[in-house]
Order: C-alpha cells, then sequence, then structure tokens
C-alpha cells in the first residue's frame, strides 16, 4: 500500500494495517440515512447538512409518504417542505434546495436520479459529498470517498493528508485506500469518529489504532511502536 506523510513529517499509518483493524471494529458499516430508493437517499443526504442523521431518519418517512418521488415533491410548496424538514435545522435552505432538486430531475432527467457525478453536482443543493453518497450507496457505483467532518479529522490525524479542504482530502483517499472499499471506509471512519476519535478529546488510550496512529494534531505523544520504527 502507498503511504503518505502528514504536514507536521511524521509516518503515516500504514493504509493496509488501518484498513485491517477497522475492518475488525466495523466490518458491517453501512450508511445511517434509512433510505428505500436514490432519490430518497438524495433527499435525505441534503437534509443530512449540520443535522445528525437520526434526525433526519425520524422527519424523513413524513416527507416521503406526502412526497415519494421526484414528480410528487417538486410539485410541493416550499412552506410545505419547510414545516415537514424544520427540526433538521436550516430548513428553508433546504427546503429550496430540496425542491429545485426535485424539479431539475423532473426536468432533465425524466424524473429519475441521473448517476454521474457532473450530473448530480448540477442539481440544487448537492456538492460531491452528496454525490459521493448517492452514486456509492444507492447505485454501487463508488466515484470517490465521502468525506465529512470526522472522515476529514481522522485522515489528518492518521497521517493521511495534510489538507482541510474536503476535495483534497478526498482526493488524497482515492490515491490511498483501494476503489472496492471505497463505500465502506467512509463509514467506517465516521463511526470510529463519533465513537472514539472525537473532536475534541479522541480516546486515544482505548483505541484499537493507538499503536499505528501517528495522532497527527491531537497533542498525544504517537505510540512507542511508531516511534521505533
Amino acid at each position: 500500500m502507498p503511504q503518505v506523510r502528514a504536514s507536521s513529517g511524521t509516518n503515516a499509518a500504514p493504509v493496509s494495517d488501518v484498513l485491517r483493524v477497522l475492518e475488525a471494529d466495523y466490518g458491517d458499516a453501512g450508511c445511517s440515512l434509512v433510505h428505500s430508493d436514490p432519490f430518497e437517499l438524495l433527499i435525505a443526504t441534503i437534509l443530512s447538512a449540520q443535522c445528525t442523521d437520526a434526525r433526519v431518519n425520524q422527519v424523513t418517512p413524513a416527507l416521503f409518504r406526502e412526497f415519494p418521488d421526484a414528480g410528487s415533491m417538486g410539485a410541493a410548496s416550499q412552506d410545505r417542505i419547510e414545516e415537514l424538514i424544520r427540526s433538521t435545522g436550516f430548513f428553508r435552505s433546504k427546503a429550496k434546495s430540496i425542491l429545485g432538486a426535485a424539479r431539475a430531475i423532473v426536468r432533465s432527467h425524466g424524473g429519475v436520479v441521473p448517476r454521474t457525478v457532473d450530473a448530480l453536482v448540477a442539481l440544487p443543493g448537492v456538492g460531491r459529498k452528496t454525490a459521493n453518497v448517492v452514486l456509492g450507496n444507492a447505485f454501487g457505483q463508488p466515484a470517490g470517498i465521502v468525506v465529512d467532518t470526522h472522515v476529514g479529522r481522522l485522515t489528518r490525524r492518521l497521517g493521511w493528508s495534510r489538507h482541510a479542504d474536503p476535495e483534497k482530502v478526498e482526493a488524497d483517499l482515492n490515491r490511498l485506500v483501494p476503489k472496492n472499499r471505497w463505500v465502506w471506509i467512509s463509514h467506517a471512519l465516521i463511526l470510529h469518529g463519533r465513537r472514539v476519535c472525537n473532536s475534541r478529546k479522541p480516546r486515544c488510550e482505548s483505541c484499537s489504532l493507538a499503536g499505528i496512529c501517528p495522532k497527527v494534531g491531537t497533542g498525544a505523544p504517537p505510540s512507542l511502536a511508531r516511534r521505533k520504527r
């Protein structure tokens, strides 16, 4: 496996070793946004911005019962969408994006969610992260690793990237991780970031990656095993 150097000059955690450990801990990791088709996943992902997946999953059943596809959602009023998604936060801008995306899907794609990054990111409210979520999880066509705040943080701590920009982090990850693991690795890193390697107080003492992680930017010393290499 290729390796990168962290911005501090510390050797990066070996990719193959990290994948092996995460596979043991989170081998069944998958998308936590409940959906039954690509359109539902697209809308749920838009709603997940600055909101927990658990909250989105509380909101979407009623939303999709009333508006189950792009045609019906695109014909809805913004006031009604706002009412249904209010608890997800930023509900006005999200409602605008949802309506715009639904109408664009009907207008330009015959009511069917498109299957390319370029077509997806052309939809209102859809960036590369959302496109990667939909392509990888709904279509089984990974176009890139999904980089959220957890994935970005862990990628830097592992020494796999020195960047803060999500697209640059994604490019680094795409070069390092085998393509057949792109969808899974984002879910595994998200779970590890939530449960162990959190933002303010990473639990390095109980982390399964402690022996191989250089802990870039955590303030914690690298593991003894790493220092001896």
